[in-house]
């Protein structure tokens, strides 16, 4: 995810009530694909990936009747920019009591952009256990891919430029729910 310049430029492209109905709609979707959601395990990739799963959780179980697990996958240690970016204080990765084992695992983020979060979560998926099928649902998919991943539930195709920002902020994290486009001061190293 990336920092907004402070500036009036960042405009919401989703408010509050759009981000509840797109997640209303994914999680019709995920019943639909999985046929009721009776194996589905929603991992949210922190930060803000955490808080959209339980949400969808919330939402699963007022259409099935049923609690769906939710848990959250830590993906620091897999990142392949380690060397990169500055140390990063390690997030908590809860995986519900039943495992992961022969279930449908839902990868949960709030941002798809290269697809480099995703490679690592599959990573750290893998040294927890082997789902039934993994699948990933995203509030934005903003474009730019580096790396061949493609999101099964998408809240908004939001097509960006690379100088363009996109900002999610959640009540549970940021006191409000919006998506927010913005623009860089200048363009990141090596994308110019």
């Amino acid at each position: 995810m990336d920092a907004i310049q402070q500036s009036d430029a960042a405009r919401p492209v989703l408010e509050g009530p759009d981000i509840a109905r797109v997640l209303t709609r994914i999680a019709h979707e995920i019943v639909e694909r999985a046929k009721g959601a009776d194996d589905v395990v929603l991992l949210g990739i922190p930060t803000r990936g955490v808080f959209l799963a339980r949400r969808l959780a919330d939402k699963l179980q007022q259409i099935t009747g049923r609690t769906i697990p939710v848990g959250s996958l830590d993906i620091t240690m897999y990142r392949d920019d380690l060397r990169m970016r500055p140390a990063r204080a390690l997030a908590r990765t809860e995986i519900p009591g039943d495992g992961i084992d022969g279930r449908l695992v839902v990868l949960v983020d709030d941002v798809l952009f290269s697809g480099r979060t995703i490679r690592a979560a599959l990573d750290a998926l893998g040294d927890l256990g082997r789902p039934r099928a993994v699948q990933l649902a995203v509030l934005v998919d903003r474009g730019h891919r580096e790396l061949p991943i493609r999101a099964d539930y998408v809240g908004k195709n939001l097509p960006t430029s690379l100088r363009e920002t996109v900002k999610v902020q959640l009540a549970e994290e940021d006191g409000r729910d919006a998506v927010l486009l913005g623009v860089r001061a200048t363009a990141p190293a090596g994308e110019q």
